[in-house]
Parts: C-alpha cells; sequence; structure tokens
C-alpha cells in the first residue's frame, strides 16, 4: 500500500471540535518525542506535512490527516516527559481520553515505542488504559535504524514479549519497514 495524497485537515483540542469525516479513523499515540509526527511524514514521503521538532511536547492538540480520501489519522499529544504545568497535562489527559473512548469512528490506535530504550512505565500505563477500555491496537517500535542489524529481531520481538502485541519496526530513515504496516493498516480498514 502506497500513500499518494496526504493532507493536514484541523487541530483540535478536544473532541467536541473534531469533524466527523464519515470516514475510518487510526490514532497515534506514545510518549513526547517518540516520532508520530515522523512516522506521517515517512509514511506520506513529505517531510513538511506534521510538525515535528526535537522539543518534546511539540505535539499538544489532536492533529487530524487526510490519506488518500481513505481514511483519517490523528496524531495525538505525547504522554510523559513535557514542559508543560501540571494542570495542562491533566487537561491533555482528559481530552485525550475523551477521544480515545469516544470517537466512534476510532478503528485502530498505534502506540509508538521508542526501541532505543526498554519500554517504560508510562509506556505499559498506556498499555494497561488501551486493554482495559478494550481498544484494538498495535505497537511501532520507531527508530530501528538505530539499533545494529543484528539486534532488530531481537529487539522488536523483546518489546513483543513485554507488550504482549504485535509490533512493527519502522524507521524514518530506511522505508522498507513501511509497506508492513501501512499492509495491515489497510488489512483492518
Amino acid at each position: 500500500m502506497i500513500v499518494k495524497r496526504a493532507k493536514f485537515i484541523v487541530s483540535a483540542e478536544k473532541l467536541s471540535q473534531c469533524p466527523d469525516f464519515k470516514k475510518p479513523e487510526i490514532a497515534l499515540i506514545g510518549r513526547s518525542n517518540v516520532g508520530k509526527s515522523s512516522f506521517i511524514n515517512a509514511i506520506t514521503n513529505n517531510s513538511k506535512l506534521a510538525k515535528t521538532s526535537n522539543k518534546p511536547g511539540k505535539t499538544r492538540l489532536i492533529n487530524l490527516f487526510d490519506f488518500d480520501d481513505k481514511y483519517i489519522v490523528a496524531d495525538l499529544p505525547g504522554y510523559g516527559y513535557a514542559k508543560v504545568s501540571k494542570e495542562m497535562q491533566e487537561n491533555w489527559r482528559k481530552n485525550l481520553e475523551d477521544y480515545l473512548l469516544n470517537r466512534e469512528s476510532l478503528k485502530l490506535l498505534i502506540q509508538f515505542i521508542d526501541s532505543r530504550h526498554d519500554v517504560q512505565k508510562n509506556d505499559l500505563q498506556m498499555l494497561e488504559w488501551i486493554d482495559f477500555h478494550k481498544l484494538p491496537s498495535i505497537v511501532i517500535a520507531t527508530k530501528i535504524d538505530l539499533t545494529s542489524k543484528s539486534r532488530i529481531l531481537s529487539k522488536v520481538n523483546e518489546i513483543s514479549k513485554v507488550m504482549n502485541k504485535k509490533v512493527f519496526p519502522f524507521s524514518t530513515r530506511n522505508n522498507s519497514y513501511n509497506d508492513a504496516v501501512l499492509n495491515y493498516i489497510e488489512s483492518i480498514l
């Protein structure tokens, strides 16, 4: 599967501000600076589509993108470290929870894990929350190109064992991983 046309549609603070597009939706979630926006740019082959930053907490709104006029991808604010007030973090949490539990068009949640590190406590807490609410989800191990080639399979297996989910390796620098993720997405839509 190749994404031929992708475009940014709108940013929203909360679910009530998200238009109903009458299309299936996929939500991207993960720690701040894990590579969700870079994922969008890589699979669309457009480095400027989603805003990226080295500074955690850049994504502060629900950013909605249309992919090939077939489905919507929602880039969600990251959890974990971000230099924002506790009040703002709590506001994000409430808005994300509302979106994830009440967005009727949501078909898949993709949780991103930075493959350079062990799975973090807040990743496991998010996974627990996802499983508790029975949300369909997969895991993407980002920045896999920074792992030695001989360790990629073992790293993916390690994350899969900890998360007890299907894990797809992913790299913004090596698009050979893109097809497996995109084909899986298409199979569930």
